[in-house]
């Protein structure tokens, strides 16, 4: 993540990043890095999704324009489901990706009644405030398929930092990794790998874990007889 920022001009908050994908979706798009420096992590991704029903089925959370992540996860074989809460950038993906299902949807509250074997929030998830963000691992637990692979991108520590999408200020959170990792276990999710800022990948911090289902609830203990 950058640094904060939070002169006037560089304000922004989470309310306001729908909207500025909206205005410059397209024009960033056009810009985006296509060289795929995320390859190493996206084949990870895939190699630990299991194959419960045949061709893997990957939903990718903040999809954007499917370019070049989706494009190259279904160049793979997967069947991919975007969703994404900017019309414009959804409209970019059903360009990209004429043969994928797009739902024009908020990630949180999601609920598709579905389960997939990789969940993807690749510079999506981070864009949520703080509380959003603890409150989307019921979501991810919910659309997990047995052995799901999630993996998405936060900070390498917690705070806050304003980015810049197309020349626009665009709204960053991270809660600390400690956080993370007793979200995704509280939820089934056994962390699998954390890097902070990948040098192999652009300064990425990302995440990836599986799917082991959500835990028991201990029952009553039968009482000593004696």
């Amino acid at each position: 993540m950058m640094a904060t920022d939070t002169t006037p001009s560089r304000r922004a908050t989470p309310d306001d990043v729908i909207a500025t994908y909206d205005a410059v979706g397209p024009e960033w798009a056009k810009a985006r890095d296509r060289r795929l420096i995320e390859r190493r992590w996206v084949d990870r991704m895939l190699a630990a999704a299991p194959r419960n029903g045949g061709r893997r089925r990957v939903l990718d959370l903040g999809c954007g324009s499917g370019a070049p992540i989706a494009q190259y996860v279904a160049d793979r074989g997967a069947e991919v489901t975007g969703v994404d809460a900017s019309r414009v950038m959804l409209g970019l993906f059903q360009k990209n990706l004429p043969r994928a299902r797009a739902f024009h949807h908020d990630m949180r509250g999601l609920r598709l009644s579905e389960k997939f074997d990789a969940i993807l929030a690749w510079d999506s998830f981070f864009h949520l405030s703080g509380p959003d963000q603890q409150s989307m691992f019921p979501t991810f637990a919910e659309h997990a398929a047995p052995g799901c692979a999630l993996m998405f991108t936060s900070g390498p520590s917690a705070g806050t930092a304003i980015g810049d999408v197309a020349g626009k200020p665009i709204f960053h959170e991270s809660l600390s990794p400690k956080t993370y990792k007793g979200l995704l276990e509280m939820h089934g999710f056994k962390p699998l790998a954390f890097i902070p800022e990948d040098p192999d990948c652009g300064m990425h911090s990302v995440w990836l874990a599986r799917f082991d289902g959500l835990p028991r609830e201990e029952g009553p203990k039968p009482a000593n007889k004696g």
